[in-house]
């Protein structure tokens, strides 16, 4: 097993288990979630959050874990579809970022994570490599 396939599981299998429970979460009481946006580094964040998210959490807390198994099954599937799905995990962390400056201890070191995970896929997949640089 290469490392970077070995990264692929830890990050793959990280977002299928956060889909798991943001699913658990919202079906326990949905009202968990009432603060997330309270810190929103822009005042139509913490406000779409309460008068959208929050009017149906169930709806929307079941749409981010669907988002969440999408980039976990990406990454898990390999290939192509791994790139599709650390681009969207990375995309993910940046707009998790906009939630507040607390969300940025863990957003930074993960997009950092992310992103060495992606170099060290292209290490692994010469031949991808080739095809992108024709």
């Amino acid at each position: 097993m290469t490392r970077a396939s070995t990264i692929d599981r830890v990050a793959g299998g990280f977002f299928l288990v956060m889909a798991g429970i943001n699913i658990g979460l919202v079906v326990a009481d949905g009202n968990v979630y009432r603060h997330f946006a309270d810190g929103g580094l822009f005042d139509f964040v913490s406000t779409g959050w309460r008068t959208i998210v929050m009017e149906h959490p169930g709806a929307w807390v079941g749409l981010l874990a669907a988002g969440e198994l999408a980039i976990g099954a990406a990454i898990l599937a390999g290939g192509p579809w791994a790139r599709t799905g650390y681009a969207a995990a990375i995309t993910f962390q940046l707009a998790l970022m906009l939630f507040g400056w607390g969300f940025w201890a863990w957003s930074v070191p993960a997009i950092v994570v992310l992103t060495l995970a992606v170099r060290s896929r292209a290490r692994d997949e010469p031949a991808s490599n080739a095809a992108l640089a024709a």
